[in-house]
């Protein structure tokens, strides 16, 4: 009798996770139109496709965490972005940020990230200066498709998003034309431009602290990162170096947030010891504020999670080592 193979397996904790995007996934489609939800699918298909490819040969099924990496993949882009460079971007993270290390449970890098990191170095004008700006009145967005960059007037796209124009001076802004910044009830609610699933901090919190509840985030990655950011921020902000932005505004205005309570504690890419999980968050945080400040890239969160990936085995080998260590001296 032939063995019937599942198509996913459904894990828990990858359930809670999707609850707590749900919320977000609706927010985005108020704010930017119906072309989000189907950017959403239309990534989670290939991301499905993708890891199926893998592992069917082998009949076993694909894992719920690929709808959780589609998800928080598409959350990273720009809402104007064409259909066929997020197929791109989610394939590459798939394949190469999860399947080549054999599967689930052991990949080094987030997948969700590595696909956008991808798409970032290779489409770098699409990933950075076509932003759409939100339908308003609220909830115009739920009443149209939405923009794409190549359809959409002058005035639905904008080149940047809050975070960058923070650091700019009043000359520069206007020199482009902004009369003022955002402010901070517009960085906390999220009625401005940003990446899908990012741009409001009270429901990403919101959905965030969710799923730390549920557990299937580590509350010590997500406190330690806060930390680590407001620390070295805040350090900037007295000394007026790197811009200057002050570190509640700098916090809201770019991915910190979502970064923090959704990719960071990705269970299997994130230091897997107590110790090494404040450390680990503490690290993000830190280069968050670093790499946003000095760098010609905004994407301070994204890279501080990818480089933060890349040493967190190590980190835990050692730590291990170390308890270990303690352990047979304090042993009578």
């Amino acid at each position: 009798m032939v063995q019937q193979v599942k198509w996913i397996n459904w894990q828990r904790p990858m359930r809670h996770v999707l609850y707590a995007c749900a919320p977000l996934l609706a927010f985005a489609v108020a704010l930017f139109g119906w072309r989000v939800a189907a950017l959403a699918l239309t990534v989670s298909a290939a991301a499905y496709l993708a890891e199926a490819a893998f592992t069917r040969p082998r009949r076993e099924p694909v894992s719920s965490a690929v709808f959780v990496s589609a998800l928080l993949y598409t959350f990273s882009l720009p809402p104007a972005l064409p259909f066929w460079m997020a197929v791109v971007g989610i394939i590459f993270g798939i394949v190469f940020g999860k399947m080549v290390y054999g599967g689930f449970g052991r990949n080094v890098f987030n997948p969700a990230l590595t696909g956008r990191a991808f798409i970032y170095v290779s489409f770098g004008n699409a990933m950075t200066a076509q932003w759409s700006e939100p339908f308003r009145p609220f909830p115009a967005g739920l009443l149209r498709w939405g923009w794409s960059a190549a359809s959409a007037p002058p005035d639905a796209l904008t080149s940047a998003t809050p975070g960058p124009l923070l650091k700019l001076s009043e000359a520069a802004l206007a020199e482009r034309g902004i009369a003022s910044l955002p402010s901070l009830w517009d960085l906390f609610s999220g009625i401005c431009p940003g990446v899908i699933g990012g741009t409001s901090a009270a429901l990403t919190i919101l959905c965030g602290l969710y799923i730390v509840w549920k557990k299937a985030a580590n509350y010590r990655i997500v406190a330690a990162g806060f930390l680590g950011f407001f620390a070295v921020q805040t350090l900037f902000w007295l000394l007026n170096i790197g811009g200057g932005t002050d570190p509640l505004s700098a916090a809201m205005a770019g991915s910190l947030v979502i970064g923090l309570f959704f990719y960071a504690t990705d269970p299997v890419s994130a230091s897997q010891t107590d110790p090494g999980r404040w450390v680990y968050g503490a690290f993000i945080g830190a280069m968050s504020s670093l790499i946003a400040s000095f760098s010609a890239w905004p994407a301070g969160t994204m890279f501080a999670i990818l480089l933060a990936n890349m040493f967190a085995p190590i980190m835990d080998i050692g730590i291990k080592a170390l308890q270990a260590a303690r352990q047979r001296r304090a042993a009578p």
